[in-house]
């Protein structure tokens, strides 16, 4: 086990790597999904019952938890690991989008963002010297730094202003995190659509210095096709000897597409909000449980898959449990689409270490065209 923060790539495929990010609290085998515990819970999942689909690390929200439980509560309580019973690495976003989603409650200034809270209206300043405050206290393994993020589409003007004060939160963020062995803090690259204005700001937070850069801004708005253009060179503007991540991403043809342009760190509420609502991902592509067709169906959800649900339960039970309202259907969909998204983490790095990552993805496209199909 290490005492510091360390990156290592074991093996790349044309743009595509695999490695690990070391960390005092355990290694993080990349490409890495990271499942959402929002509130310090990763909805209708025990800690244990994430961990056993294979997440090397969970991430945690400054916005929410500063507002319910609090952040000097959690502290004092033993910090966010042992509060949440979560003793793998964690990675705390700053806040920062969840409060410029506020538009009718927050007012932003070059000082930060005061808003009210959407819970009970009580008043807040979040800055960037408070959102490392918070993750510190949090005891977040790694931190990220706080910044603005538009939504898509915007004029230049609006995404250069953006963008430029996010640099300034960025170099104020890296000064109140100060020196903390064993931690990490990530910058955000910002700029839109725009390769000029993600370039300048790479280029600035390469000059502040960073443990770890995320390609911000998008995932907003934009749509996969933009999204993939603006990876096509995001990532190569971005140290190659440092993880990258890309925030709330996604869909699984997203991830796939993102790891081969260079991405090594993904995280998205769609595993557990899709569990929620009926919906399974799966090899075939997204199945929808409320569907009529399933009622009689005693096959698994995915023939293929190991996960709990698929080995000890029928299609026609998991319709029956989430038509009714029954709490085990988003349990039993929300553990099957985190095992499914950790098992496509693990089918691309083999692939990566293999250089075979050319067939893996046809094989992934191919799979998801021919689609789930009816029982004969």
């Amino acid at each position: 086990m290490t005492n510091r923060f360390d990156f290592k790539i074991n093996a790349t495929d044309g743009k595509a790597r695999t490695g690990v990010v070391q960390t005092p609290k355990g290694d993080i085998r990349t490409p890495a999904f990271m499942p959402v515990g929002t509130a310090a819970t990763v909805k209708a999942m025990m800690p244990e019952s994430v961990a056993a689909t294979g997440a090397d690390i969970l991430l945690g929200n400054t916005y929410h938890l500063m507002l319910r439980p609090g952040a000097e509560r959690i502290h004092n309580l033993g910090g966010l690991h042992r509060f949440m019973n979560w003793n793998k690495p964690i990675l705390t976003d700053s806040g920062g989008f969840q409060v410029m989603s506020l538009t009718d409650l927050r007012k932003l200034t070059e000082e930060g963002v005061k808003f009210r809270s959407h819970i009970d209206g009580s008043e807040y300043n979040l800055t960037p010297e408070r959102s490392m405050e918070i993750q510190k206290l949090l005891g977040s393994d790694i931190v990220m730094c706080f910044d603005e993020c538009p939504a898509l589409p915007a004029d230049r003007a609006r995404i250069n202003e953006s963008m430029q004060l996010s640099m300034r939160w960025a170099q104020r963020s890296r000064d109140a995190f100060g020196d903390r062995p064993g931690y990490a803090l990530f910058g955000i690259q910002q700029g839109g659509l725009e390769k000029d204005f993600r370039e300048e700001s790479a280029n600035a937070l390469q000059d502040i210095g960073f443990d770890g850069y995320a390609v911000g801004g998008l995932a907003v708005g934009e749509g996969q096709e933009a999204m993939f253009d603006v990876l096509d060179y995001a990532p190569d503007q971005l140290p190659k000897d440092k993880p990258r991540y890309l925030m709330g991403v996604g869909k699984p043809d997203d991830i796939v597409g993102a790891v081969e342009r260079g991405i090594d760190m993904f995280d998205c509420v769609l595993p557990s909000r899709s569990g929620r609502t009926g919906q399974a991902q799966t090899r075939m592509g997204a199945v929808n449980l409320r569907n009529a067709r399933h009622k009689d169906d005693p096959r698994p959800l995915d023939e293929m898959c190991t996960c709990p649900t698929c080995s000890n339960y029928s299609r026609a039970y998991l319709h029956h449990v989430i038509k009714s309202g029954e709490i085990i259907g988003s349990m039993l969909l929300t553990w099957h689409n985190l095992h499914y998204y950790q098992e496509l983490m693990l089918g691309l790095r083999d692939a990566i270490s293999k250089q075979s990552l050319r067939e893996f993805v046809s094989q992934f496209h191919e799979t998801r065209t021919i689609g789930d199909i009816d029982p004969i």
